[in-house]
């Protein structure tokens, strides 16, 4: 992708596989929105190994408008992978990902751009009236969103949605892989970021086949026992194991006291006693628990100094030079 010599403003990212049928219905929605919006943009269109024609299309529409960008996969990666290589390759101040299927609405960039110009990082789009299989995937999607927002502290309606505007700055700080490029804003809010969300239209699907099925479902899910335990204990992970070890010598150490009550009250045998050897495995399992927290922290450590990485995001300073990351590690 040819680099952009001047500033953009918003930057479209439009992830696409097999839509050769909508691709060209879709172009001609969006240009003529993002016309009408007054500020400079750019329209990229990530193609994540379609097995149709839909490169041939995409190729077109960039021979036909330079700023329409186009990424191509040598396979098909994925969603989240294909929106992360949009986001890396976007110029525009504002990121703005949308579906290629034009169940979103082009006209409702204009409305997630003013709530951005109010001062939010994050304008969510919340699908209110969804046009899909109630059964098979509004109801997933919902008690998904409800799953969602309980383990990561951040209540929206619609984690499902592609349609959302991000400020550059906050994507730059978060790492898409597997199925996580639902759990953005989540990522946001843990820097920070003020995050509201926009009901937005959606519309069903008049080409094509839906992507979505119940095995992206569980995949998501275990990606949200990643993200919960990145959220909290990311920069502390024995924390973590070191509370649940703690918990498991506990268990060890009743499972001893009740050995030694029934010795002294019943006199039965204290070696043989099936709850003495549970404690023993339970008091090997605690200290295999604790060893592999000071693993994690150790692994922790290495991350962020080898890279000079820190544990904490700035968002603006005020009279401060502009420190040399170099310089930094160097005084380690």
């Amino acid at each position: 992708m040819e680099a952009v010599s001047t500033s953009v403003g918003l930057s479209v990212v439009v992830p696409v596989y097999n839509e050769e049928e909508s691709l060209p219905h879709l172009h001609a929605a969006v240009v003529p929105e993002l016309e009408a919006l007054g500020r400079s943009w750019e329209l990229i269109y990530v193609d994540d190994g379609s097995s149709d024609a839909s490169f041939e299309v995409l190729r077109g529409l960039a021979d036909a408008d330079p700023r329409v960008r186009v990424i191509r996969f040598r396979r098909n990666f994925g969603q989240t992978a294909a929106m992360a290589a949009g986001f890396e390759n976007a110029q525009g101040d504002v990121i703005v990902p949308m579906d290629a299927d034009l169940q979103n609405d082009p006209k409702d960039i204009a409305r997630l751009l003013e709530k951005i110009d109010e001062g939010y990082d994050v304008v969510s789009g919340w699908r209110a009236q969804r046009q899909d299989a109630f059964w098979t995937v509004t109801l997933p999607s919902r008690l998904g969103n409800a799953v969602i927002g309980r383990m990561t502290g951040v209540v929206l309606h619609d984690y499902g949605c592609t349609l959302t505007a991000y400020r550059r700055e906050v994507l730059s700080e978060v790492r898409l892989y597997g199925e996580m490029h639902r759990f953005i804003p989540a990522w946001a809010a843990a820097v920070g970021a003020r995050i509201t969300e926009l009901p937005v239209a959606h519309h069903a699907r008049r080409w094509g086949q839906s992507k979505y099925n119940l095995r992206k479902a569980v995949r998501v899910l275990l990606d949200l026992l990643t993200v919960r335990f990145l959220l909290t204990y990311a920069t502390k992970p024995q924390y973590f194991f070191g509370r649940l070890g703690l918990r498991v010598w506990g268990l060890a150490g009743l499972c001893w006291t009740w050995t030694l009550v029934k010795r002294l009250i019943w006199g039965e045998p204290l070696y043989t006693d099936p709850f003495f050897m549970t404690g023993i495995f339970l008091a090997l399992a605690g200290l295999q628990i604790l060893l592999f927290g000071l693993l994690a922290e150790m692994s922790m450590r290495t991350y962020y100094e080898s890279q000079g990485k820190t544990i904490y995001v700035v968002r603006e300073t005020v009279n401060l030079p502009a420190a040399d990351p170099l310089d930094r590690r160097q005084r380690r």
